[in-house]
């Protein structure tokens, strides 16, 4: 995470998480060293510091602004369609040489609880943000329930991308993630319907 302090030296600050992104591509997290990456980008290593606390952080900011470009968040005025481009996105990065990188920094985490809080920083936050978005913008247009559990609703659709990533193994296509997307909005509206009813019961 990014430190307050002086204004930023923008163009330096983008050669420095290029460079720790290169880095990261080449050899894993583990060879990854501020030394390494204050030499190839020509700063010091107190520059480095000035702006993140640890290589943990300027590594998961240099990764995750590079995916993020790969992952825009859409806006077709339907949820559905909606929730399924930006799992499509999230599949097709995962089964890039970069998102294959998320099943080594998850790896790396379990044992070095500093990367775990910055890949939950960095990586978790902004994309469940997104999601709720569009959930919400979901719920707000009527096409879902304004009961919706929003943060299970997330678990329910994209829990399954990151199953396949880190313990099945099994390759993404557009038919399975839209598969996967359509059985979990039928599960969520059916779930919706039951909520529903038992209110109604309850109210009797």
């Amino acid at each position: 995470m990014a430190q307050k302090g002086r204004p930023r030296d923008v163009k330096l600050q983008q050669l420095i998480l290029s460079v720790s992104y290169e880095l990261l591509l080449e050899n894993g997290y583990e060879s990854v060293t501020i030394e390494k990456i204050a030499e190839t980008a020509g700063v010091s290593k107190a520059t480095i510091y000035k702006w993140w606390p640890n290589k943990a952080a300027v590594v998961a900011d240099g990764f995750f602004k590079a995916a993020a470009s790969q992952m825009p968040v859409p806006d077709t005025g339907s949820v559905m369609e909606d929730i399924l481009i930006h799992a499509t996105n999230l599949a097709v990065f995962m089964e890039s040489k970069e998102g294959n990188m998320i099943a080594e920094l998850i790896g790396q985490g379990q044992m070095n609880q500093t990367l775990m809080k910055v890949f939950r920083e960095y990586y978790v936050k902004p994309r469940r943000s997104e999601s709720a978005m569009i959930l919400t913008r979901g719920i707000n247009r009527g096409e879902l329930s304004p009961n919706l559990d929003v943060n299970s609703s997330i678990d329910l659709l994209y829990g399954p991308l990151f199953y396949r990533l880190l313990v099945s193994g099994e390759s993404f296509t557009p038919d399975k993630v839209r598969g996967i997307i359509l059985m979990a909005f039928n599960g969520l509206r059916n779930l919706n319907e039951r909520k529903i009813n038992e209110r109604k019961i309850n109210e009797k």
